[in-house]
């Protein structure tokens, strides 16, 4: 194996790596429309909201992509965790403006 044959496998490893770790969505805190919102439409934002944090809780765990990339390429991992740190706040966030607005409302969660 040329040298540049082992370079090209590396970038093609590091870069399944990276694409490849877990990436949760990161909801919008403030939405538009969410002061029209009623109190049946609150409740549903507000469990999509919980349904957020805890998709991108799991994402935590030891997946077999993360071990991977702990072992090969530990910076993938830190982004990864930091994108799931991002995503669990602007979870919370979100029910968080949505209790809020549920209260101003008189609705109840």
């Amino acid at each position: 194996m040329t040298r540049k044959n082992a370079l090209l496998g590396i970038a093609l490893t590091l870069g399944f790596l990276v694409s490849a770790c877990a990436t949760p969505k990161v909801v919008n805190v403030q939405k538009i429309g969410d002061e029209d919102l009623n109190c049946e439409q609150i409740r549903e934002q507000f469990a999509e909201a919980q349904d957020f944090e805890k998709k991108a809780r799991r994402e935590k765990g030891a997946t077999g992509t993360n071990v991977a990339a702990a072992v090969f390429f530990w910076p993938a991992l830190l982004a990864t965790y930091s994108n799931i740190d991002e995503a669990v706040n602007a979870a919370r966030d979100r029910q968080d403006r949505l209790q809020k607005l549920a209260a101003k409302k008189d609705c109840k969660i």
